[in-house]
């Protein structure tokens, strides 16, 4: 399929073949650019899938983390940073029940590692991760100074181009996005 312009060529006087780019975007780039366009993504897919995922599957496994005891905790957390979180009442509600709030964050750290990598529910995945950096962001790395010392601004950061465009390159999403335009097609054709 070939997008046309103005500037000669073809039928038209006025039309010139700008590139074979079968894609929704004239002036896309093609070849190994265009390649490369298309799964640049994937490695921000991958990084923040595996760290989500080991993020959660570590809070659940270590020993320390869901006790009421200890810095290592998440109660201990909770009230070292109750002081200078941004919002206070996010530590004081999770305080209520840091067993609960910690297993829930572990579980929901699983969950956006799990969907980030195998884009199952990309965007959903997406806004769950820049949820969770949203939330840490504003408790625990709330106080770093300089401020892009705390992990959890960049993290935040690092999710909304998951969010804006999904995963449309190797996930689960565009092989059922694959499967839906066959079916309908097979009903509509």
């Amino acid at each position: 399929m070939s997008v046309t312009g103005p500037g000669g060529g073809g039928t038209d006087e006025g039309a010139k073949t700008v590139h074979a780019f079968p894609g929704p975007v004239a002036g896309a780039p093609v070849g190994l650019r265009g390649l490369a366009a298309r799964y640049a993504l994937l490695p921000l897919r991958l990084f923040l899938g595996i760290t989500f995922l080991y993020a959660g599957i570590h809070k659940l496994t270590d020993a320390g983390f869901l006790t009421g005891r200890g810095p290592g905790s998440f109660a201990g957390t909770l009230r070292a940073v109750h002081e200078t979180a941004a919002a206070p009442w996010l530590v004081d509600l999770a305080q209520q029940s840091p067993g609960g709030f910690g297993t829930a964050l572990a579980v929901a750290e699983i969950a956006v590692g799990f969907g980030t990598l195998c884009g199952l529910w990309a965007r959903v995945a997406a806004a769950g991760g820049a949820l969770l950096s949203l939330c840490l962001w504003l408790t625990v790395s709330w106080a770093s100074e300089p401020y892009y010392y705390g992990n959890d601004l960049p993290y935040l950061m690092a999710w909304l181009p998951l969010l804006l465009a999904g995963a449309p390159m190797v996930s689960l999403d565009a092989l059922l996005a694959v499967r839906r335009r066959r079916k309908g097609q097979q009903i509509f054709g």
